[in-house]
């Protein structure tokens, strides 16, 4: 059970990081101490659903965001998550009309690529 446990920790510290928060902040945000939230993240707690809950309400985000589990094989893969994980948070604050415009204008910059 470890490897999960580790899994969620790293894509805790990896979402809080793209939202530019400190594990004091986050701690702040989710009702928790800040050396807990930096002992979840490296995967030294066993920590219990209301826990992560509380976690998830601090970041913000879909609780499935922290089950997605990476094959960091490559330094290219690990820049692509850490941009989605920014994307994600920059987006977030937006308006439906000012997703749907950043989304033409990603795939306008995606065909000016090719």
């Amino acid at each position: 059970m470890t490897k999960l446990r580790n899994s969620v920790g790293e894509r805790i510290r990896a979402i809080r990081k793209a939202k530019g928060l400190t594990q004091q902040q986050l701690a702040e945000l989710s009702g928790l101490d800040d050396a807990y939230i930096g002992s979840v993240e490296r995967g030294e707690r066993n920590f219990s659903i209301d826990t992560l809950e509380k976690i998830v309400n601090g970041l913000h985000v879909p609780i499935s965001d922290l089950f997605r589990v990476y094959n960091f094989e490559s330094q290219k893969e690990i820049a692509r998550i850490e941009a989605i994980d920014e994307f994600a948070t920059i987006i977030s604050d937006l308006d439906l009309k000012q997703v749907d415009t950043l989304k033409k204008i990603i795939n306008d910059l995606k065909e000016a690529f090719n």
